[in-house]
């Protein structure tokens, strides 16, 4: 398996983005700002709204196989990784989460 920092390197840069702002039926669900221990989740999110256009099931699975070594961690630890839970609510809620990009 690929390490979550290896992956990292072969995403586009998140640079140019504050906040990934994410919706549900227009409830705001969250959000991802661009400070550090959350640019890997940046640039996994931004990849997902760039290939999908939103996070729904097909989006979630390929997120949750993203981050690699820490999907495990996450479903062994519940709320230590919010961004992977999040991924993992939708998959088991079947639910979609519309995508809001805030640039610098």
């Amino acid at each position: 398996m690929q390490r979550f920092k290896d992956i990292l390197e072969t995403l586009n840069s998140a640079d140019h983005i504050k906040e990934i702002q994410l919706y549900h039926e227009d409830n705001l669900h969250g959000v991802i700002k661009s400070k550090p221990g959350s640019m890997g989740s940046l640039k996994v999110y931004f990849y997902l709204y760039e290939t999908y256009g939103e996070i729904n099931s097909d989006a979630a699975m390929e997120g949750i196989d993203l981050y690699a070594e820490h999907t495990d961690d996450a479903q062994d630890n519940p709320g230590k990784h919010p961004n992977i839970d999040r991924l993992l609510d939708v998959i088991d809620s079947d639910i979609t989460l519309q995508i809001k990009i805030i640039e610098n």
